[in-house]
């Protein structure tokens, strides 16, 4: 079954960050990626620009409403994602708990739905 691994971080933290400690933030998250490639669990995965390249868009009224940023205003800002592959919940939440994001912000485990067409 697919999985996606939504990683949430403080992104002023994470810019306030001194380059030693981003380093290794870099390193965990490479390392943590060559083990899920590894293991075949690997199916996607980036890092996403900052919240002030987000844009919004909704429809109200049969009109497109275009807004800057994120919709909402949080303590954490969704940083990345990663798509895996996994036997099941257990194995999936084991991956999770591996991430680096799981020991310094919120990692949402959801599972894809999967479409049949």
């Amino acid at each position: 079954m697919r999985y996606m691994l939504l990683i949430y971080v403080n992104e002023v933290a994470m810019a306030a960050a001194p380059t030693d400690k981003t380093y290794e933030i870099s390193a965990a998250y490479g390392a943590y990626t060559d083990a899920l490639k590894k293991s075949g669990a690997w199916l996607a995965g980036d890092r996403l620009k900052p919240t002030q390249a987000a844009t919004s868009v909704r429809m109200a009224n049969g009109k497109t409403n275009v807004l800057d940023g994120p919709y909402a205003d949080t303590k954490e800002q969704l940083a990345g994602f990663y798509m895996i592959e996994a036997e099941d919940a257990d194995a999936a939440i084991a991956w999770a708990a591996r991430c680096p994001a799981a020991s310094a912000g919120t990692v949402e485990l959801r599972p894809i739905w999967e479409q049949t067409m």
